[in-house]
């Protein structure tokens, strides 16, 4: 938590600890680079509930985290190496309160829509809504928020087709989606309107969440291994 506060890497904050038992004087042993290294890979690791109240709607969203390479103005310039890495960290976040409720850090090569499956079984059985965009419109989706009764607000993607309830009545949601857009006149339009009916505007807190969270952790990650880095964010988020 020292960590997250003062943004420090692992040498100085034992440094700090050091000077901090030296000015008060008292007797108490701390752990060397390696142990704290190693306790700091051990959190994180299982995604917890992050929120102590009760949670209606939900709002997944995702985005990049820095973790080594050069900044914008050189890719701007000259273009990326292969050296520019990143991760995805993916928010679950509430619209009333603003908390994040679940967080998940993984590969950039993982999909959206992937991270539901890992979430879906942490979250709060108080939670009847979830927003997403239109990179959650998958078909398993829709099956893992209809197994915890959860009514999905995620907009079809254009040119969407009907599904068959009797094979697979997790659909019923997106097929109510489709019709209520081809009864409004299945256009750009329609789209608008459907979207301010459901309230589909509460998907964009999720964007303002990441915004309010890189502001005060910064967008780059200091650890190098994924577990360090899921324990890294841990600490951010639980100061």
């Amino acid at each position: 938590m020292i960590t997250a506060v003062y943004r420090l890497p692992f040498r100085a904050l034992r440094g700090l600890l050091l000077s901090l038992v030296s000015l008060l004087g008292i007797i108490l042993p701390v752990p060397c680079y390696t142990r704290i290294c190693r306790r700091a890979a051990e959190l994180g690791q299982e995604i917890k509930n992050l929120s102590s109240k009760r949670v209606i709607d939900i709002v997944f969203d995702s985005s990049g985290l820095k973790v080594y390479g050069e900044g914008k103005w050189k890719v701007r310039q000259h273009g990326k190496s292969k050296r520019r890495t990143w991760r995805k960290s993916h928010l679950a976040i509430c619209p009333i309160s603003h908390e994040v409720v679940l967080s998940y850090l993984g590969e950039k090569s993982e999909a959206d829509c992937e991270i539901i499956p890992k979430m879906r079984k942490h979250l709060l059985k108080s939670v009847k809504r979830a927003y997403g965009d239109g990179a959650y419109d998958k078909e398993f989706c829709y099956k893992e928020l209809h197994a915890e009764k959860i009514e999905p607000i995620i907009p079809p993607q254009r040119g969407a087709v009907l599904h068959d309830l009797l094979k697979e009545p997790w659909m019923q949601d997106r097929n109510n989606a489709i019709r209520a857009m081809m009864g409004l006149g299945n256009d750009e339009e329609a789209r608008k309107i459907w979207k301010k009916f459901m309230g589909y505007r509460k998907r964009s807190l999720g964007e303002t969440g990441f915004y309010r969270w890189k502001t005060i952790f910064r967008e780059k990650l200091q650890a190098r291994k994924m577990p360090n880095q899921r324990g890294e964010i841990y600490a951010n988020q639980k100061p």
